[in-house]
């Protein structure tokens, strides 16, 4: 007897009302130019680029706002950002072409390439491979050396940086733990150098830039020929939005140096939804689908926290943050400056991008753009992305503000009460050495501390005191937003012989790495 083929239908039928039940279909250009100028008011961003991009096609692109709140200016979709650490994708992307060539492998050790490559332990130093370079699970701990290259001003080549990374102390045991590094991906930038044979700009340009059409994207602010299309960051700085100057030096170039355009950005995008592939009928390819499997393959586990979109495991391979989110996989990857943040999202299996590029360092603005646009695809109702994160800036900036502000009470109360004098202040005087730092020079100057680093003209400023035989730097330039403490140790005749340092607020930027310094007093 031929059976009916009612039932089956009838289950199509069910699976068709169910997808169109639980998946949204994304949000109209309306709605998205509604959500970008609700967040940037917010948010207080004067300047954002955003792009969506589904099925193989741009479905959104737009820009918003104002390039700077100085210079002003319209931003559109060429307007060039910072796009920060999503520079590190494209420093994964270059070895990938290399190991593509068959001149790298990824787990090739370190010292092959670069001999002189030395950390702390040498039985790390030995066993460190390329693939250790991308993944954050070096032991070094967040942010760790940092200074080196931020803020921007800091003269430290890329030579000294890598001879003074055996300087810096590991937190945790080598692979068993992941703490954000920058000075590593530095480190993969020289490689690619070292076994191309061109110079990181060259290289990014000719096998990443150039085949996509970004024709306007740099690996450097200082490349840009034409800056009349470029954005300023902008910084909260004493309870005024200011615009502020660059963050790293070019020697951070590997890990956060590209400037780009959300057009741009779109390309790039589109080829890693693509496995890698573009041009005519995806006839043409970066990298091979197996080196596109690699880099989107987890290598180090993250913890998940409150914070995390509907997240249970998150990881980070070779350039990218990986995680489910509605049990889809994504990857995603953040990047900030100086006030500049910027995110690019990817659902691959939805074959949907996400990319918002900012002119101010709030990440809570573009967690609201990219997590609300996410929303309507998962056809997630209710959730009010903006006033969720709003709500957790402020309780933040209440929390360090109180903190902060106690800081200042307790400096203004000593100067009413006690006032040290030239002599007093002579006992912390003198020159002191970090051996990756360098030397920072403690000077009385008009009855007061002065600290100068000399080799990160930025950090310049006046020390007050503030209990037992600590100081507050207070930092000439204040849309640094990073004032620290430096706790002196002293010798057994009352003069100091050394300081350590740590960051006043708790929201301080990570690359403001004062804990991994210790000064000691250079003696006559």
């Amino acid at each position: 007897m031929k059976k009916s083929s009612l039932p089956l239908l009838m289950l199509v039928s069910f699976l068709l009302i169910f997808t169109q039940n639980n998946w949204g279909q994304g949000l109209s250009t309306d709605q998205i130019d509604n959500l970008v100028q609700k967040t940037m008011k917010t948010f207080d961003v004067p300047g954002m680029a955003v792009a969506v991009l589904k099925d193989g096609k741009v479905l959104h692109m737009k820009g918003y706002g104002t390039r700077s709140l100085e210079k002003g200016g319209k931003v559109d979709e060429n307007t060039l950002f910072g796009v920060a650490s999503n520079t590190k994708a494209m420093t994964a992307a270059a070895l990938a072409i290399l190991i593509d060539q068959g001149k790298l492998e990824w787990d090739t050790k370190v010292t092959e390439v670069i001999p002189e490559f030395k950390l702390y332990d040498p039985y790390v130093t030995s066993e460190f491979t390329v693939r250790d370079l991308l993944t954050h699970r070096s032991g070094l701990g967040l942010g760790a050396g940092d200074l080196m290259v931020w803020p921007s001003l800091n003269t430290t080549s890329k030579e000294e940086l890598i001879h003074n990374l055996r300087y810096l102390k590991p937190v945790s045991s080598f692979r068993t733990k992941y703490d954000y590094d920058n000075l590593l991906y530095i480190v993969a930038g020289v490689v690619v150098e070292k076994v191309s044979g061109l110079d990181y700009e060259t290289f990014i340009t000719q096998n990443i830039f150039r085949p996509l059409g970004m024709n306007n994207s740099v690996v450097n602010w200082n490349l840009i020929k034409d800056k009349t299309n470029v954005i300023e960051g902008h910084a909260p700085t004493e309870g005024k939005l200011v615009t502020v100057g660059l963050s790293f030096t070019p020697a951070a170039d590997p890990a956060a140096g590209v400037y780009s355009s959300v057009y741009d950005m779109s390309k790039w995008v589109q080829m890693q939804l693509d496995n890698g592939k573009f041009g005519t009928q995806l006839k043409d390819s970066i990298f091979s689908k197996e080196q596109h499997r690699e880099m989107w393959t987890p290598q180090t586990i993250i913890r998940t926290g409150p914070g995390d979109y509907n997240t249970q495991f998150k990881a980070y391979g070779l350039g990218w943050n990986l995680s489910d989110v509605n049990g889809y996989k994504e990857v995603t990857h953040t990047g900030g400056l100086l006030g500049i943040v910027s995110q690019v999202t990817m659902i691959p299996q939805l074959e949907l991008g996400i990319i918002v590029l900012t002119n101010q360092q709030s990440g809570a603005a573009f967690r609201s753009v990219t997590n609300s646009i996410k929303d309507a695809y998962f056809g997630i109702k209710g959730k009010d992305r903006i006033a969720q994160y709003h709500k957790n800036v402020l309780r933040n900036e209440k929390y360090s503000d109180s903190v902060v502000a106690n800081v200042w009470k307790n400096v203004e109360a000593v100067q009413k009460n006690q006032k040290m004098s030239t002599a007093e202040l002579s006992k912390y005087s003198g020159a002191y050495l970090d051996p990756w730092f360098g030397k920072v020079n403690i000077l009385v100057k008009d009855g007061k501390l002065r600290f100068e680093a000399e080799k990160a003209p930025d950090l310049h400023g006046e020390m007050s005191f503030y209990k037992g035989n600590s100081f507050v730097v207070k930092w000439d330039d204040r849309s640094l937003n990073g004032d620290a403490f430096a706790v002196f140790s002293l010798d057994r005749e009352g003069e100091a012989n050394g300081f350590t340092m740590e960051p006043v607020s708790p929201m301080t930027d990570f690359s403001f790495d004062f804990q991994d310094l210790e000064f000691e007093k250079q003696r006559k």
